[in-house]
């Protein structure tokens, strides 16, 4: 056995339950780690190391018992920081407001205590998540690991560049519009954006809008399903979620053959200013022709999912969701000039338009769903660029002009959003400077199943799990 970071989540997992590896070992690992190399890839924003080890400690201590063990005993990890938890302080990203103490776990957290895993802390996230870059105030930018000039994306950047740079080996992230896709992407890792109603939302997040759901984010495929398989279920808040996986679990799908496919594609990005780097290109010509081999059928079909009235109906949408944000207007002047423009912006609408707006995106939505019905799963590229430099798409003079330089960044995900589909973004290819880019595979409602064993079958035919950033 190598270091135990090169353990996967399960090894580690099985380890600890064969009593191979303490629990205590695996935090104390990941936190010399994480006082090693935080500063330079800006993953974590808080920390309490004397909770995860009094957390490992018990975690040992049931196994010496026998007690009955949660399927992820021991295993540590961090959870994104926009989410509260009973037992550590949330920032939000803001430097507007200090970090409120909720007193409550968000209920995805609570399954993953039940099922034994010690978070170590909380995972960086732009300002109420809003932008695909993580710059949080107050601390370092999250960086890719694999160059750190390079952005690790956003708005779980924390989340996949700690799980890049060996600081976790899994983690949990939300995707309202690309957040779990994007940070995989640029790290080179598997992402899961989760069909609407997959994970529980509750109980802070209303829902009205049905864009942010919860996701995975892993070095392989197997990795981000058994992480799932924690998370995934509805609670007495719910009133929307999915049946449970026909094969039992998410992991056992893993194994699924998933036999021919009718796979369609489209490269042509919604946003019509946006264009298509080389290297995006390349990834999506070389997972196109991966899935022939396999044995899938590839077919082109012209996208209509988007053009200027679609992306400023969702740009709308969009800010009326911050604008919502219970935010006093005393700590206002402190937000950052992106999250003050979004909620300027969607106030200015009224009550009717965000209705009508809301109602019209949902209409496109089932046009989109029904005209793709045919296709078991759509494959695009992830996004339209190589991984961003640190503070290239920021530009806190011109908030409207960083918004765009942001969908012209990712014009690919969110959309995925409004119909609520899963979606994944699986690293297969690396350019010849070593910087990974993700291809976007999007399934029907419901059916992470199909997604799994098509990415795991990728991930047998072209490994990736060889492919390690410089500071491994």
């Amino acid at each position: 056995m190598g270091d135990l970071h090169d353990l996967s989540m399960l090894e580690q997992a099985a380890a600890v339950r064969d009593r191979t590896v303490s629990a205590v070992e695996l935090v104390d690992h990941y936190l010399e780690r994480i006082d090693r190399l935080n500063d330079d890839v800006g993953a974590f924003v808080y920390l309490d190391a004397d909770l995860a080890r009094e957390g490992a400690r018990a975690a040992d201590r049931a196994v010496a018992d026998g007690a009955q063990l949660g399927a992820l005993h021991g295993v540590p990890t961090g959870i994104k920081d926009l989410y509260m938890t009973a037992d550590m302080p949330t920032g939000f990203g803001t430097g507007a407001f200090p970090p409120m103490a909720g007193g409550f776990d968000e209920a995805f957290v609570a399954k993953l205590r039940a099922a034994g895993t010690i978070s170590l802390g909380k995972t960086a996230t732009p300002e109420f998540g809003a932008p695909c870059y993580t710059e949080p105030e107050g601390h370092p930018p999250a960086r890719t690991p694999w160059d750190l000039s390079r952005s690790a994306g956003g708005s779980s950047g924390g989340a996949g560049t700690a799980v890049a740079a060996g600081l976790l080996p899994a983690a949990p992230g939300s995707d309202g519009g690309g957040s779990v896709r994007i940070p995989a992407s640029v790290n080179g890792l598997v992402g899961i954006k989760t069909s609407r109603g997959r994970v529980s939302v509750a109980p802070g997040n209303p829902d009205i809008s049905g864009l942010a759901v919860h996701g995975t984010l892993a070095r392989s495929v197997r990795d981000a399903a058994a992480l799932l398989d924690v998370m995934a279920g509805p609670t007495t808040m719910d009133w929307t979620w999915q049946a449970p996986p026909r094969t039992g679990t998410f992991l056992a799908a893993c194994d699924l053959d998933p036999k021919a496919l009718r796979v369609g594609r489209y490269i042509t990005p919604p946003l019509a200013d946006a264009e298509v780097h080389p290297a995006c290109v390349a990834a999506y010509e070389l997972a196109s022709t991966l899935l022939e081999r396999l044995g899938h059928s590839v077919e082109d079909y012209e996208n209509t999912f988007g053009g200027p009235e679609l992306v400023r109906k969702f740009e709308d949408l969009w800010a009326v969701e911050f604008a919502c944000l219970p935010i006093p207007d005393a700590v206002t002047p402190g937000l950052r000039p992106l999250t003050r423009w979004l909620r300027e912006r969607g106030a200015r609408l009224s009550a009717t338009e965000a209705f009508g707006t809301l109602g019209a995106l949902r209409a496109k939505a089932r046009e989109e769903l029904d005209r793709t019905s045919t296709f078991d799963v759509v494959l695009t590229p992830t996004l339209a660029q190589p991984p961003a430099n640190v503070g290239g798409l920021r530009d806190d003079a011109d908030p409207a002009q960083d918004f765009e330089n942001q969908k012209r960044f990712t014009p690919f995900t969110a959309f995925y959003n409004l119909t609520g589909q899963p979606a994944m973004s699986v690293p297969l290819h690396w350019t010849s400077e070593e910087l990974p880019i993700g291809i976007q595979l999007v399934g029907r409602p419901g059916d992470e199943v199909t997604l799994l064993a098509l990415a795991a079958q990728l991930e047998a035919a072209a490994p990736w799990g060889h492919r390690t950033p410089a500071c491994w």
